[in-house]
């Protein structure tokens, strides 16, 4: 009798084991489902997936026969090809003969040169390209929206200095020069306080909405330190980061490519998914969403750069009410779940509105953070943030901190020439400005379409206010070259090339029109160059398949070679 009830209680235990590993490890197996379903189908969006993929990929170029037939073009159009680009050579070599033998002294001695010159276009047109068309890195002076180089060479500036520059070189020259009188009794004094912090302070809580300001010494430090504070207060390990979303150069939010190291604490989710939200409402473990307006120009993806450009590119968009309304969702879930909200105004902060993306799409954040143009033309990062998060020790725990201090923060010049950018904003005229920059902007970008149409060009222009970026409407491998093109006809791009326009807000109609007229001159000259050949058979789906099959040889040939 007691061994058939022994029996019968190690039966219910084993059972009862049995049931509660099985609910466990569904429960644990339907998390991870609703996780995979929040993140985008690309590899950008499968960062472990996406490292694992870009380890396979070897290196292999193109020779100097192959480099101008990829696209398999008759023989009259390749010996066009190699005509253009020779003349095309010739003439930036000419131009600017002390330039480019500045540039080329710094190729072997700083790594950033060494790696943009590496990163311009696709990386089996390499070495073709650093040879004949070397990368022009000097200019000697600016004056309003031109450029000019060491051979005095004039450009219109479309970098805007990777977003510095919102008002122009006038205006950050001026806020530099009233910064260095006003700074120059104290000088550089650090760890005290210049009596300009005071304004800038009131100014920045009342642009931003929030209680409290620190001070950081670029805009990746801060972001750094938003996120600190957020895994602080809640006592949470994980941050959410959307697909494609820039937010600095350090690892914590750069999971995938370009981060050798295993991140284990972020999150690559989605945007305007609302299977994000469902994730955000259901897990325990996630302390902050960082989120970078910028991308409502291009959802998902990363930033547009010609290095990554081997067919056409689509799919970019500037809807307001779609990626607004997906804010302020967002925005209910993580007050809902005491979840820090994070708006990363580093890049669009001060273009778009005079109180940023919160103004511009109706959303407030628990914690902004901002850089570049602040700092008047000097490096600077700012978190704004509710007295909730920013708070860095507990009351009732003397040694729980959430330390961050820097030995250049709040530097003496950096805050008088933050000083005289925010008494700018208030201006009547710059409040104007602002209140008429989607009207401008529009009918700038529906100007050079319009254009692009009339001569028959595959190219068009997407654009969030000023950011503007190149869509390619058709196939073809050679689009990347457009960047030469422009730089040709005085237009002075970034090394990521037509993926990204930057004009500051000094461009007058005047200005843009001999803008308009120099982008006609490029695309007209690379329409005639015979780059844009293409018949029904060079489609997006061959190109990539014909990648697909070189990196398959290539990647065969390295292994033999390894083996032999």
């Amino acid at each position: 009798m007691h061994l058939a009830i022994n029996l019968l209680a190690s039966d219910f235990l084993v059972g009862t084991a049995l049931g509660a590993a099985a609910l466990f490890l569904g429960r644990r197996l339907y998390r991870r489902l609703q996780l995979s379903r929040a993140k985008h189908p690309s590899l950008t969006g499968h960062s472990k997936m996406s490292r694992r993929i870009a380890r396979l990929l070897p290196f292999y170029e193109y020779g100097d026969s192959r480099a101008f037939s990829v696209d398999d073009a008759p023989a009259e159009v390749v010996a066009l090809r190699r005509r253009s680009f020779d003349e095309l050579a010739a003439r930036l070599a000419s131009k600017a003969p002390r330039t480019l033998q500045m540039s080329r002294d710094l190729e072997a001695k700083v790594s950033d040169v060494d790696f943009t010159n590496a990163y311009r276009v696709p990386f089996q047109f390499r070495a073709l390209v650093r040879d004949r068309l070397p990368a022009s890195l000097f200019l000697e002076s600016t004056d309003a929206v031109r450029m000019t180089d060491l051979d005095g060479n004039e450009g219109f500036d479309l970098t805007g200095s990777y977003g510095v520059n919102v008002f122009g070189h006038e205006f950050y020259k001026d806020c530099l020069a009233q910064a260095v009188a006003a700074a120059a009794p104290l000088g550089p004094v650090l760890g005290r306080y210049h009596p300009v912090v005071r304004d800038n302070v009131s100014r920045l809580l009342e642009i931003a909405g929030q209680d409290e300001v620190s001070f950081h010494m670029s805009g990746t430090e801060a972001v750094m330190q938003a996120v600190r504070l957020a895994r602080y207060h809640t006592k949470r390990t994980h941050l959410v980061r959307f697909c494609g979303a820039y937010h600095g150069w350090w690892d914590g939010v750069q999971p995938g490519v370009g981060n050798p190291r295993r991140v284990d604490d972020v999150y690559t989710l989605e945007e305007l998914s609302d299977a994000t939200l469902e994730v955000l409402r259901t897990r325990k473990d996630i302390a902050c969403v960082l989120v970078n307006p910028l991308q409502a120009l291009h959802p998902n993806k990363g930033a547009p750069s010609d290095s990554s450009l081997v067919s056409q590119r689509v799919g970019a968009r500037a809807d307001k009410e779609t990626y607004g309304r997906w804010l302020r969702d967002l925005r209910a879930v993580c007050s809902e779940r005491d979840i820090a909200l994070i708006i990363d105004d580093v890049f669009l902060g001060f273009r778009v509105a005079r109180g940023g993306t919160q103004e511009y799409y109706g959303v407030e954040a628990d914690l902004v953070t901002y850089g570049k143009t602040l700092g008047g033309g000097l490096p600077i990062g700012v978190v704004c943030g509710k007295a909730r998060w920013m708070k860095r020790f507990r009351d009732d725990r003397p040694t729980d901190i959430c330390f961050a201090r820097g030995t250049f923060q709040s530097h003496p010049y950096v805050m008088t020439a933050m000083n005289v950018f925010l008494r700018h904003l208030d201006e009547p005229a710059v409040r104007l400005h602002y209140a008429s920059l989607e009207d401008i902007w529009a009918r700038r970008v529906a100007m050079v379409n319009a254009r692009m149409e009339e001569i028959d060009a595959p190219v068009r222009f997407v654009n969030l206010l000023s950011v503007w970026t190149t869509l390619f409407v058709k196939p073809g491998r050679y689009h990347w070259l457009l960047q030469y093109y422009l730089r040709d006809a005085g237009l002075v791009t970034s090394w990521i090339g037509t993926g990204r326009f930057i004009f500051s807000h000094d461009y007058s109609d005047e200005d843009f029109e001999e803008v308009v007229v120099r982008m006609t001159a490029a695309v007209l000259a690379m329409q005639d160059g015979g780059w844009w050949w293409g018949d029904e058979q060079l489609t997006s789906k061959s190109i990539r398949r014909n990648l697909v099959r070189e990196i398959v040889k290539a990647r065969l040939q390295r292994t033999r070679s390894q083996t032999a």
